[in-house]
């Protein structure tokens, strides 16, 4: 049977049928829709973690219980779970285990371009990487059994092309005659005390060895020769990019990325007259082949930066191609939050108080867009609340009042929760504002710990934000709601001008959110073009629903609402001083 399915889809189908048991992930994009199509899987008990270092962990103990296990996320959020990724590298598994990592070349969603090639270097594991929808299937499936061939976790490597990309795909019968997961003690394999991972690191250099070995004829590195005077080593996307830029090449295209096959790769170079390495960001691949003494070039061409498409290959090696398509004639389409969004209020606040804000992840750091212009910093998940801590330190009594640090109720239980016990701990006297919109909204609309929901759509505990904030040693924490503006902005003001830490939780929930009967859609709001004085005050917020109606004779225009995007949030009706804006007849 075959079906069409997207690199994510096939993944889920390859998580199914290597007999996966337990499935957790932290969403983030391109990642996110692996676990949104593994939870259809009835057989695998999926589920969000509050970050990607607990998703991993969840993984590692079902592994350690026998049974075989994945853990999703994007490429930063390795960096997350990169404590327990490396020293999982010296314990082994029990069942198999396979960490994928979604990276995201060209920046589309994220906020770094990070190789995560690198990381199964640096925790020496093996890491897959395949170059379609297929290939993710078989490649997942593969993964498990190479674990527990090698007593290691793999990771498997996809990018937005291959996440997001679809093709066919045959799919296969589930694994029979796995192992019954059961508990068996082995303390001196898994617990990494000193002593037990003095033993365990020369077992780890060894595998490495082996893998390389295996790496050598195994299928998922194959060789396909054509014309020898030029040879191209490459993985992944950049493969697909390779056949249709060089068709007549040579090519060595690997889908372990890690370890190389040096033997199979010095083999082929000796066939072609030409070796170049074509991949994307970092020249991972290129660097190791030159340091093994073996004539290389890539990077001297090939850009370190964005991914690769075959149009910047041609430009790269000066090869003609088909014309690459101009956008300057096309207008300008800047992202912005949703018409109605609970956050717009709050930021057009914050910059009316010319307040010093320290932003993270999340829909809400489109609060540094104009018109908004509201957010100073962001640099991780949960960095607002410790950055803002330690901006504090560094200021005046008077500057201190402006330090504002926002963040999301997901990315706030993500890892913004030790930073405001960091921040309460040492009297750090900066004001928090916890966006709390019920929902881990700009992934996607997914539940997290706070929303008392699961990914199996079982209502659940749900973690109450002010008792949290108060347990964790804040005195003041006060809810608001950030629609009314008055309201929002005296809170604010009194907070800011508080000589300790405090928190202010917004009570709105996302306009998209999925949830019947959480988010209750106003009136729509119209605007008396009598009454209007083109002032444009109404504009200073950005909603998408305003559109600005210039007047014929050149003088000021109007502003109009579009009915089909206003779910009446009254945010404008409150800017206008002139009575313009009310109620749709």
């Amino acid at each position: 049977m075959k079906e069409i399915l997207s690199g994510n889809e096939a993944i889920a189908r390859g998580a199914f049928e290597a007999g996966v048991k337990v499935a957790s992930a932290y969403p983030g994009t391109p990642s996110t829709e692996i676990l949104e199509n593994i939870v259809n899987y009835k057989e695998i008990d999926a589920s969000w973690a509050p970050n990607e270092k607990v998703a991993l962990e969840v993984a590692i103990g079902a592994s350690f219980g026998g049974g075989r296990s994945i853990a999703c996320m994007k490429h930063v959020g390795v960096n997350v779970a990169a404590d327990p990724l490396f020293t999982l590298s010296y314990t082994g598994v029990g069942g198999g285990l396979v960490l994928v990592v979604a990276d995201d070349p060209e920046m589309h969603s994220s906020q770094d371009e990070q190789d995560s090639r690198n990381y199964a270097r640096f925790a020496k594991v093996p890491m897959l990487e395949p170059a379609d929808s297929q290939e993710c299937k078989d490649f997942t499936r593969l993964a498990f059994e190479i674990s527990e061939q090698f007593d290691t976790p793999v990771m498997l490597r996809s990018c937005t092309r291959i996440s997001h990309g679809k093709s066919i795909v045959e799919l296969g019968e589930p694994a029979t005659g796995l192992p019954t997961p059961k508990l068996v003690k082995n303390p001196a394999k898994l617990v990494m005390l000193p002593g037990n991972a003095r033993v365990r690191h020369p077992f780890v250099e060894e595998r490495l060895l082996k893998l390389a070995d295996y790496g050598r004829t195994a299928a998922v590195n194959r060789v396909e020769m054509r014309d020898t005077e030029l040879g191209i080593v490459t993985a992944g996307v950049s493969y697909q990019y390779v056949r249709e830029v060089f068709p007549n090449a040579s090519v060595l295209k690997l889908g372990m990325v890690y370890p190389l096959p040096m033997d199979l790769i010095r083999e082929f170079a000796s066939k072609v007259t030409k070796l170049i390495v074509v991949e994307e960001l970092d020249a991972f691949i290129e660097d190791q082949v030159k340091a093994a003494g073996i004539s290389v070039t890539g990077k001297e061409a090939i850009p370190l930066c964005g991914e690769l498409t075959p149009g910047r290959l041609r430009a790269a090696f000066g090869i003609p191609g088909a014309p690459q398509v101009t956008v300057e004639n096309l207008p300008g389409r800047p992202p912005n939050m949703c018409p109605g969004c609970p956050h717009r209020g709050v930021f057009f606040t914050l910059n009316q108080l010319k307040a010093y804000v320290t932003g993270d992840i999340g829909c809400y750091t489109l609060g540094f867009m104009p018109p908004l212009n509201a957010m100073d910093t962001c640099v991780c998940m949960g960095a607002s609340i410790s950055s803002a801590s330690g901006i504090v330190r560094v200021l005046s009594d008077e500057e201190k009042k402006k330090v504002v640090a926002v963040i999301g109720d997901s990315t706030f239980l993500h890892t913004g929760v030790n930073s405001l016990m960091e921040m309460a701990y040492n009297k750090a006297p900066a004001t928090v504002v916890i966006l709390d919109n019920r929902i881990t909204a700009m992934t996607g609309r997914q539940d997290n710990p706070a929303s008392g929901w699961t990914l199996m759509d079982d209502s659940t505990n749900a973690v109450d934000l002010v008792q949290l904030c108060t347990a964790l040693g804040i005195r003041h924490v006060r809810v608001v709601d950030p629609l009314d503006l008055d309201q929002t902005r005296a809170a604010l003001q009194e907070e800011m001008n508080r000589p300790e830490p405090s928190v202010i939780i917004t009570n709105r929930p996302c306009v998209l959110v999925k949830r019947e009967g959480v988010f209750q859609k106003g009136l729509v709001l119209s605007v008396d073009q009598d009454h209007c004085t083109g002032c444009k005050a109404c504009l200073k917020i950005g909603c998408p629903a305003i559109e600005w109606i210039p007047a014929p004779d050149g003088k000021k225009g109007k502003a109009k609402i579009d009915p089909l995007l206003c779910n009446g949030c009254d945010v404008c009706r409150q800017l206008c001083k002139f009575n313009a804006i009310g109620r749709a007849q």
